[in-house]
């Protein structure tokens, strides 16, 4: 029996942490998670504008900021390296073209998931930031779950051997967003994009992907939408094979029913298994996520390595660091918007699916 090893489950951080940092958006997301999350990693946050003011002003005094009236003002009068979006999505590529625009010294910007409404918008976002000279980095945060770093870890150093299988089963209930009911979107490019994100993290690229979906009948009484409940199978040129299940309905849990919530994943390669949970439902209670492995080399054991921090917020940590260490070194951040394109295309990829009835290659879309 070989002894524990000490996975690698935190983000790499940058030697300098004292960029300014300005914040577009002023919601759960930024106010919770990023402005907490980089409080503890100690980066330099320093101004805040949304096209709420009032709000803006709150988070602004919750978290030590300068507030502003609109985003444009901020851009003008702050010395800025670095701009953090949290937008609607149809919102972002106006934003993104403004802070290319007006942000003379930007350097990098971290725009949020998804990167735009569409693959089509997702490159023309890219391809500013590119031409402009701004490195860009995707929030998608996901990567940056303990539990989902730890088992790249896992695969990296070869303890599962050839990856065979992968799957992410998720029964939860989440808040929705306001914008969702006028975009229509529910689950494929809210939570699954962040699945598909973390099979191309683990397994690569894939080669073609089948999807079907059916409307939540609890937010059906809300607003239309088709992706509810979404069933998708994802193959690999090397034999590899990963599934997921993505049920924000859950059965009758609002309606008088006993609740079953949760996330489970599982990774089968030729030499281990890894399995775990994520601790995201169960917000904001702070749960973190698990993870166990086993290999034929440990024998028939259950390795159970354990951490204290969670996906919502510690993990927004992640992609920022990615940013400014990219930005110290020359290199592109590990969630490029370069790299996010292929996530962006594979579900793009799905929604084909749906609509056509068969398996969609994503070479068709990224062609």
């Amino acid at each position: 029996m070989t002894s524990p090893l000490e996975l690698n489950y935190q983000p790499t951080l940058p030697a300098k942490r004292d960029p300014a940092i300005g914040c577009i958006g002023s919601g759960f997301i930024m106010a919770d998670c990023h402005l907490v999350a980089y409080d503890a990693a100690g980066f330099n946050p320093v101004a805040i504008a949304s096209q709420t003011p009032s709000h803006a002003a709150e988070v602004a005094q919750r978290h030590g900021l300068r507030p502003y009236e609109n985003y444009l003002q901020m851009l003008q009068q702050e010395d800025l390296q670095v701009v953090d979006i949290a937008v609607p999505p149809d919102h972002q590529l106006q934003v993104i073209e403004d802070v290319i625009k007006h942000g003379k010294q930007v350097q990098g910007i971290l725009a949020q998931k998804p990167l735009g409404t569409n693959y089509q918008q997702a490159c023309q976002i890219v391809h500013m930031c590119h031409d402009a000279g701004i490195v860009l980095a995707v929030n998608q945060n996901m990567r940056f779950d303990q539990s989902v770093k730890a088992c790249r870890d896992l695969l990296d150093r070869k303890c599962l051997g050839e990856p065979v299988f992968a799957s992410i089963d998720m029964r939860a209930i989440p808040h929705w967003m306001p914008w969702q009911e006028r975009l229509g979107w529910v689950t494929l490019r809210i939570m699954s994009i962040h699945h598909l994100d973390t099979f191309r993290y683990w397994l690569g690229n894939p080669e073609r992907v089948f999807c079907s979906v059916r409307p939540d009948p609890r937010t059906a009484t809300q607003f239309s939408h088709q992706d509810g409940i979404c069933l998708y199978i994802l193959e690999y040129s090397n034999g590899a094979r990963a599934a997921a299940w993505d049920d924000v309905w859950s059965g009758p849990a609002r309606e008088g029913a006993a609740a079953d919530l949760g996330i489970r994943w599982r990774l089968e390669g030729t030499e281990g298994m890894a399995r775990g949970t994520i601790g995201w439902p169960e917000y904001p209670t702070r749960s973190p996520s698990t993870l166990d492995y086993t290999t034929i080399e440990d024998g028939e054991i259950w390795r159970q390595p354990r951490w204290n921090e969670v996906w919502f917020p510690d993990a927004f940590v992640g992609p920022m660091a990615g940013l400014l260490v990219a930005l110290e070194t020359g290199e592109q951040p590990e969630i490029s918007g370069q790299d996010n394109l292929a996530t962006m295309a594979l579900v793009e990829a799905c929604y084909r699916s749906v609509a056509e009835h068969r398996a969609v290659e994503l070479a068709e879309i990224m062609q």
